[in-house]
């Protein structure tokens, strides 16, 4: 589900963001009040081949967050085009050639019709991360270094990791 956070609105933030109308998520939603949305941050696998110590076990570092707030559909036509339009701008601000929802009348409004807005006042969040903090130094530095060399994710698993404290 495409979200956006407006930091502004409300204490902690609201998310905004609409669901395809056939996705019935949204009607759960509506009468639910509170909700959880989650987002999941780098994750990957790391081998107890890598420490020091033996035997080992395997094991699975990640991030992660944990949103919970109250959701309101937004039944305004007007809130819900400007939800999508605020979406489709900070999505294409990077491109060379930026789309822009300059449709014609009746294509724009079939489109509308085909999704609901969702605002989400965020009333707590959690935050969790498991980045091998619990082994000694020397064995995330070789997590570390192994990851580096690794996927997308593997590599920004590293990243965190650094930034938590492991030095090389």
């Amino acid at each position: 589900m495409p979200l956006l956070l407006e930091r502004g609105r409300g204490p902690l933030g609201t998310l905004e963001g609409h669901l395809a109308r056939a996705n019935g998520h949204w009607q759960r939603i509506a009468g639910s009040g509170e909700v959880l949305v989650l987002f999941q941050g780098p994750h990957c696998y790391v081998s107890p081949s890598l420490y020091a110590t033996q035997p080992s076990v395997p094991t699975w570092n990640y991030a992660s967050v944990h949103a919970h707030g109250r959701a309101r559909l937004v039944e305004d036509g007007e809130r819900a085009k400007a939800l999508m339009r605020k979406l489709v701008e900070r999505s294409e601000r990077a491109r060379p050639a930026p789309w822009t929802m300059d449709l014609p009348i009746d294509y724009l409004a079939g489109m509308m019709r085909g999704i609901v807005g969702i605002e989400i006042e965020i009333t707590r969040l959690q935050g969790k991360f498991k980045l091998s903090q619990n082994r000694p130094e020397e064995d995330r530095v070789r997590v570390i270094e192994d990851l580096e060399r690794g996927s997308a994710h593997e590599r920004e698993v590293a990243r965190m990791m650094r930034r938590t404290g492991a030095k090389r």
